[in-house]
């Protein structure tokens, strides 16, 4: 009996055998053993391009559907990197299957699309965009972040698999080279799209023909219907959409006449008849007089409300300023009150700080036009678009391009009592008086604050300290709860270093706290199944430290240049542009030059992210631009450079170029978690943990040259790999 049953098994496990390899056998049918791109170089160079627009693809179009997950796009990005490292510890695994990048697009795509997502955030620790009664009645849909965290880490990881076997198979500096000029490319063709306004279905295109390009000859046919269905999904996604370099904005007609502008799912603003809009409007005009004022600048002016009452009370000359031009023209065409075809009003589309910046103009009458917005500045950081529109700093700005009589008006739907007595203290300081502040109730909780020089031509007794009336019982219409001077306390303002004005004070939410825990715990969940144990054995510490410290420097620079020259997607693209022109220097200086002690490079930097410190940033505001440039490039792009000169010294040497790539990747996002430490100390003090983390990598460089067998520190300008 022992002797059947040894032989009924063996039997078996042949069996069980002969299955398993005509399943692999199966699977490697799509494995692109003969790509139609069969130089590495240009593989590499479409793989990066293909990476960093599927990425920027993500960031703008998955918020565009999932509810509030705008403000958190930074997570996407997060996700990226994660995919990325995850992919290339990967490479290194002898036999490992994957599900082909085609099918998870289009499974991700299936899941925004059927699943309804919506991300509702119940948080009084840090303020959200949105209707009051959603905020209260909701609590966190976590799950939400974790399946669409999990779907973008598992996307990159095919790709990146591939870009692991690249790197090892090519010489460090002309992989990483490569990338570099896929990256540029990548940011190129997504800001001419953002030019153009594009809608999806141009940039799923796009990313299909590179898929295509990638793809083995035997699978492009499969390949190609996958897409197609794909696109199919899409196109149907964005029917009746517009789409604006920051949002996909929805017109929905309005009783009895006009339209509401949902921007990502969300109601944003309203295109209806003045006779219907809030009383916060005209609350400026009502107390100073129809007429009195001449030369008004409206910030955030949006789809022209804000104009329309401004001409409607007799402003001789207005100046709309709005960041998206998409919202701006869809004011033009459809506003009822046609605000935008006055010739007495001259529209500026820019960001709000930079033309108070820039501006040589004074007005009598200064408006910060409700600049509530719905996205970040950039996906590197966790500032919103017009964080830096809304500090103490830019309400100074303001106070410096008034008349001798002018005002300066703030209005919003503010949610909470802390916000508007946050901004009445801002107003306050920088004006040194009580601004008169009314408040209203019984649909939300908004209020229009007010200060400048004309408040004193009010007659005396006309406007008491603030006080507060209750409401009739079952309000539903926005009624006056309160208006007076309002008294002035200790609160934490909202500065150009910390510009963060919908925190109520210095603290690190908990809403954050829970989503870098669960990409720590993806992280490592991720790199034990995936990463074969020879490899993280190699992980290589020195470049993870490298790239944590360098996130954090890529975010100071990020809000430095969006503080100085404004927060606009076309800034953005430049910025980053630059970044990885400078890199592309520092792998040229390193293949020209020798460096008998990279620790002299070091030290510079250390010197430079001092300055950076004991710096403040209105030290960096000079009047003229040119200057201001050139004193913002130097003190912003040098630690850039500088650091890039270490990283490519360092990865030129390394022998295991694919292990030293993702532990760098690794590091970049627990540089992008550490991000939000700027909640805390601002982000001035954020180069005090980039300096620590250099001054790490630094040790370990050092330790590494003591090691017996170790490279000397005067190295080849491109030596040679021995798998070459």
């Amino acid at each position: 009996m022992k002797g059947i049953s040894l032989s009924t098994d063996n039997a078996f496990v042949e069996r069980l055998k002969k299955i398993i390899a005509a399943l692999f056998k199966f699977l490697d049918w799509f494995t692109p053993t003969h790509p139609f791109i069969a130089d590495k170089r240009a593989r590499t160079f479409l793989v990066s391009f293909t990476m960093l627009f599927f990425e920027l693809l993500c960031i703008r179009w998955i918020p565009s559907y999932v509810r509030y997950l705008s403000y958190f796009n930074n997570f996407l990005l997060l996700a990226s990197f994660l995919g990325i490292g995850l992919g290339m510890l990967s490479a290194r695994r002898q036999r490992f299957w994957f599900p082909p990048f085609p099918l998870l697009l289009a499974l991700l795509v299936v899941i925004i699309a059927k699943m309804k997502f919506e991300l509702l955030i119940n948080s009084t620790q840090v303020l959200y965009f949105g209707l009051a009664d959603e905020q209260s009645a909701q609590a966190e849909n976590f799950l939400v972040l974790h399946i669409i965290f999990g779907m973008v880490t598992l996307c990159f990881i095919p790709l990146a698999r591939s870009f692991g076997q690249l790197f090892s198979q090519l010489n460090p500096l002309t992989a990483y080279t490569y990338d570099i000029i896929g990256s540029l490319a990548g940011i190129a063709a997504f800001s001419a799209m953002s030019y153009f306004s594009l809608p999806p279905l141009a940039w799923f295109s796009i990313l299909g023909a590179l898929l295509q390009l990638l793809s083995a000859k035997r699978t492009v046919l499969l390949v190609a219907v996958v897409l197609a269905a794909t696109l199919i999904e899409v196109g149907q996604l964005q029917v009746g959409a517009y789409w604006s370099p920051y949002y996909k904005i929805i017109l929905r007609p309005a009783v009895p006449s006009g339209y509401f502008v949902d921007v990502n799912g969300t109601g944003h603003q309203a295109m209806v008849p003045g006779k219907y809009r809030e009383p916060f409007y005209k609350e400026v005009y009502q107390i100073f007089g129809s007429g009195s004022f001449h030369h008004a600048l409206i910030l955030g002016a949006g789809t022209g409300s804000d104009t329309a009452f401004a001409l409607k009370y007799g402003v001789a000359s207005i100046t709309a300023v709005e960041i998206d031009p998409t919202i701006q023209q869809l004011g033009a065409r459809f506003h009822p009150d046609k605000p935008y075809s006055s010739s007495r009003v001259h529209v500026v589309i820019n960001d709000g700080r930079s033309f108070l910046q820039n501006t040589t103009e004074h007005y009598d009458l200064i408006i910060f036009a409700l600049p509530d917005s719905l996205t970040l500045t950039s996906n590197n950081t966790s500032l919103r678009l017009e964080s830096f529109l809304l500090t103490q700093d830019a309400i100074a700005a303001a106070q410096t391009h008034l008349s001798r009589n002018g005002v300066v008006v703030l209005y919003n739907y503010y949610r909470l009592d802390w916000l508007v007595q946050k901004l009445a203290n801002m107003m306050g300081h920088v004006f040194h008086q009580q601004p008169l502040v009314t408040t209203y109730g019984g649909t939300g909780r908004a209020a229009a604050i007010i200060a400048g020089p004309r408040l004193a031509t009010l007659p005396k007794g006309e406007f008491g300290p603030y006080h507060e009336q209750p409401l009739p019982p079952g309000s539903t219409t926005l009624r006056t709860l309160g208006q007076g001077y309002y008294p002035l306390s200790p609160v934490t303002p909202a500065t150009d270093d910390w510009p963060f004005l919908y925190l109520q004070d210095r603290s690190f939410p908990t809403i954050y706290l829970l989503g870098l825990a669960m990409v720590a715990l993806y992280a490592l969940l991720g790199t034990v199944t995936l990463a074969p144990r020879k490899t993280l054995r190699r992980f290589d510490w020195h470049m993870f430290f490298l790239g944590m410290a360098f996130m954090l420097l890529e975010v100071k620079s990020l809000t430095t240049f969006s503080l100085l020259f404004g927060s606009t997607w076309l800034v953005n693209s430049l910025v980053f542009f630059a970044i990885l022109s400078s890199v592309l220097l520092a792998i040229l200086v390193n293949r020209r030059f020798k460096f008998k002690r990279i620790s002299v490079f070091y030290l510079l930097l250390f010197g430079v992210l001092l300055l950076n410190i004991l710096l403040p940033p209105n030290a960096l505001l000079l009047s003229n631009p040119i200057l201001r440039y050139i004193l913002a490039s130097v003190l912003a792009f040098a630690p850039v450079f500088l650091a890039n000169i270490i990283f490519t010294n360092a990865f030129r040497d390394s022998e295991t170029a694919d292990i030293a790539f993702a532990s760098n990747l690794l590091g970049i996002m627990v540089g992008g978690g550490l991000e939000y430490f700027s909640m805390v100390m601002g982000y001035r003090l954020l180069l005090i943990p980039v300096i620590v983390f250099y001054a790490c990598a630094l040790l370990l460089r050092l330790r590494s040259r003591r090691t017996p067998g170790a490279p000397d520190e005067t190295i080849a300008s491109e030596p040679v790999l021995a798998s070459q």
